[in-house]
């Protein structure tokens, strides 16, 4: 698809439209220090954070990238002080329900990973509002990583699998990477092409961590209230520069990773 979106106002970025990810995953990391370096609650940090949530998903659509996932609450992110994540629940909640016409107006369809049991009733219920309204669209899909993790997310497709080789409905001779990756909670989404972190931070924090195995890595100094389109066209480029072989000799990946990626 041809961008829309103004990429004359970046002369020194030079992408091509055929060799874009089809789907780009962000860990949004920087909200609390941005806000300590400028003598302000962390909770400002998380606030000014939202603001690039709408930049980066609004350029990302222009782009035509067909899947974004935001990594925006960790498994681990509970163990924070109550306040900070009672804040961070109602940030999320104002988020759901102020963007869904603009969401509806893009064509972006809303999706949620991870363990949404544990989210406060009302934002399990805008999330669901927000999933439920925007299910038919076609733009580009954004996947809400919400109380996720890595680990959680192998041990539940794991326990999956174990159930139905017990009943007798699987072999376990038959099981492959095909059979773990349909029972992870991304099984509807290709692997990520490209990985963001902002921060600077060089980890991977329990995100994504079966899915990530031939992504790009892409790693910035960047505090996430900062990062902007320009920023997201710099990591595509970066990504552009790169020749992607999947473990196989110089420009043959193999078809099957080719296929799945």
């Amino acid at each position: 698809m041809a961008s829309s979106l103004p990429l004359d106002e970046f002369p020194n970025l030079s992408l091509d439209p055929a060799r874009l990810p089809r789907h780009i995953a962000i860990v949004m990391d920087g909200n609390g220090r941005w806000a300590q370096r400028r003598g302000l609650a962390r909770c400002e940090g998380h606030r000014r954070g939202k603001d690039s949530v709408r930049a980066v998903v609004e350029a990302a659509r222009a782009l035509g990238i067909p899947f974004l996932t935001l990594y925006a609450f960790s498994s681990e992110n509970w163990q924070r002080p109550g306040t900070e994540v009672r804040f961070l629940m109602q940030l999320l909640h104002r988020y759901l329900v102020t963007e869904a016409k603009r969401l509806m107006k893009r064509g972006i369809r809303v999706i949620a990973l991870g363990d949404l049991a544990r989210l406060p009733a009302t934002v399990r219920r805008a999330l669901q509002q927000t999933v439920e309204l925007t299910a038919a669209n076609k733009s580009m899909t954004t996947a809400l990583a919400l109380s996720y993790g890595g680990r959680q997310d192998i041990v539940e497709a794991t326990r999956r699998i174990a159930t139905a080789v017990a009943a007798g409905q699987l072999d376990p001779a038959a099981i492959d990477e095909a059979t773990v990756a349909r029972e992870l909670s991304t099984a509807a989404m290709p692997d990520p092409d490209l990985l963001i972190r902002t921060s600077g931070e060089i980890r991977l924090s329990n995100f994504f961590l079966y899915q990530l195995a031939y992504t790009e890595l892409y790693f910035t100094e960047t505090l996430w209230p900062d990062f902007r389109e320009r920023d997201l066209l710099g990591a595509i480029a970066a990504y552009q520069a790169r020749e992607r072989r999947f473990g196989a000799v110089d420009g043959a990946p193999s078809d099957r990773l080719r296929a799945a990626n």
